[in-house]
């Protein structure tokens, strides 16, 4: 059986990630491709529960390396429980973050570095990465727009940090993909929901099947 593929949508808050990831395994399924739809922290019973802790941590929060521990745990869990069998029997994997998400928000916002969240995801995880990832990037002001329809006025542990942690997460992405442009592909995030999917379709054209690109 042909092994499948695997694609993480990454960006800050309120970039549409969620959305186009949907849209994404959703074009892939009507074209007969069978897609996992996805998330992180989460997807299995136990990283769910791991999500749980960290986006509602219990006292006074968690500090950056028990953060970083966390998600490494739920990752280690999803990857071995989730995203590893459904690419071995030939299923497209599209994920809501992955690890890129943990080396800016811990590793650089958190100020932890990349080199120990990698360490992290090389024993946890066995260092798998995604066939592709595509970083959506949008204006600050339709992010705010998108965060207020989305949350209101709640929101969580990490969504709800300062201005200058953010703005190092979204420095962080721009500078994953300016240093593997391989694997990661910026796309414009701005205008409809439909012409952003467009955006992302053309963005991994080179490793769509013949009947989906």
């Amino acid at each position: 059986m042909m092994r499948g593929r695997f694609i993480s949508f990454e960006g800050g808050e309120g970039m549409g990630k969620s959305t186009q990831a949907r849209l994404l395994a959703k074009h892939l399924e009507e074209h007969g491709i069978n897609a996992v739809l996805t998330r992180e922290p989460g997807g299995t019973p136990g990283a769910e529960a791991i999500r749980e802790l960290l986006l509602h941590p219990p006292g006074e929060g968690w500090e950056a390396e028990a953060e970083a521990l966390l998600f490494a745990a739920a990752r280690s869990d999803h990857v071995a429980r989730l995203i590893e069998p459904a690419v071995q029997k030939g299923s497209w994997v599209i994920c809501d973050r992955y690890l890129d998400s943990s080396r800016a928000y811990q590793g650089e916002a958190g100020k932890l570095g990349d080199a120990a969240v990698r360490q992290l995801h090389a024993i946890g995880s066995h260092g798998l990465l995604p066939d592709a990832t595509i970083v959506l990037r949008a204006s600050s002001d339709q992010v705010a727009q998108r965060l207020r329809e989305r949350d209101g006025d709640e929101t969580d542990a990490i969504g709800g940090r300062d201005d200058s942690y953010h703005l190092a997460v979204n420095a962080a992405f721009e500078a994953f993909a300016a240093e593997e442009p391989g694997r990661f592909h910026i796309v414009d995030g701005e205008g409809t929901v439909g012409e952003v999917h467009q955006r992302v379709l053309q963005a991994i054209l080179p490793i769509l099947p013949e009947q989906v690109g």
